[in-house]
């Protein structure tokens, strides 16, 4: 299982490579909640999400071999930029296979960091298995998402950088695959803090909760979600037992409050970030963890977000605070 000196190692081989992205202090959110709150601002992160620092860590263990046939993944999001990111700093080709759904604002995103986009599918679960099917017939090292203990290091290099700012109570870290709480915890835990390290999931696609609660690998129950960066069908068979290990409690929260959090997070700190990214305020919002008089540490763990959604997300929060009225009402469709 992962330890810490591999963590520790992870923080030296993508030093100077990454943003060591800033633990801002919050006094709005504070004083809302009755605690002392930071948020770790992973959307300020290269490539805009935590990712880039697990692609970076995976990159640097590469042989000369494995970077010379080149390497791939699959990916809808922030994987996709992280890997290329990484790919393009170590000079490696890289080939990333998106789903034909894939926004063009993605796509564009990892073309500008040199990687090679190939659309094919129409899921994301399409996009993998033709990605796999690639690595073995050009020879190509595949690059998993959450699923590799490099990855999950890299990750980590977050939780090494919190212990190093503050000495916190609790922190809320947002769960997909549970390749980012898995490190984050591991490197917590492992460093002999006394603090609880608490998962949020989409209520819609709550897989590692269902996993923990069945002590087996369990999908989630639907995917109908605007945090996608978060909705991941499987968490991984290594990424499970870290959870179970190091976790202290999983919550989940609703699509509305995501939302909300996202819209407070920019009206009063201006500050965006994608829904997955907001998903651990959003448990405030809900009154799911007890965080009144502690130290609390939320990760925000990217801010690549769609602006048509966030459009709606505007509206419909300002709806939630009666700042915004809309009429609906049905009118007979005739000549005069």
């Amino acid at each position: 299982m992962l330890g810490y000196d591999r963590i520790v190692e992870a923080g030296n081989e993508i030093k100077g490579k990454i943003h060591r992205t800033p633990l801002f202090h919050s006094t709005t959110f504070s004083n809302m909640f009755s605690c002392d709150l930071y948020f770790k601002m992973e959307n300020f992160q290269k490539t805009g999400s935590f990712k880039s620092r697990g692609a970076l860590a995976k990159f640097s263990r590469l042989t000369d071999e494995q970077k010379k046939h080149g390497v791939i993944t699959a990916s809808a999001g922030n994987h996709a930029q992280g890997v290329a990111f990484a790919a393009s700093y170590y000079d490696v080709d890289a080939k990333i296979v998106m789903p034909e759904t894939t926004p063009p604002a993605k796509v564009n995103a990892v073309q500008s960091y040199g990687g090679t986009v190939i659309l094919r599918g129409t899921s994301y679960d399409e996009a993998h298995e033709y990605a796999i099917q690639i690595s073995v017939e050009e020879h190509r090292e595949f690059i998993e998402a959450y699923n590799d203990e490099d990855i999950i290091a890299g990750q980590g290099t977050i939780g090494l950088e919190i212990r190093e700012d503050i000495d916190p109570d609790i922190v809320i870290v947002p769960i997909g695959g549970g390749g980012l709480i898995s490190g984050i915890s591991s490197a917590l835990k492992l460093s002999g803090k006394g603090l609880k390290v608490i998962g949020v999931e989409s209520e819609k696609a709550n897989s590692m909760e269902l996993s923990i609660k069945e002590n087996r690998i369990v999908p989630y129950t639907s995917n109908d979600t605007i945090a996608d960066g978060i909705a991941v069908k499987y968490p991984g068979n290594i990424t499970f037992e870290l959870v179970k290990k190091y976790v202290d409690d999983i919550v989940t929260v609703s699509d509305e409050n995501i939302a909300y959090a996202l819209f407070k997070l920019l009206e009063r700190e201006k500050v965006l970030v994608e829904p997955s990214g907001a998903a651990g305020l959003a448990t405030l919002f809900e009154n799911k963890i007890d965080v009144k008089g502690k130290k609390v540490v939320i990760i925000l763990s990217g801010g690549n977000v769609n602006f048509l959604l966030l459009s709606n997300i505007i509206y419909r929060a300002l709806e939630m605070e009666d700042k915004l009225l809309r009429l609906e009402f049905n009118l007979p469709d005739h000549p005069g």
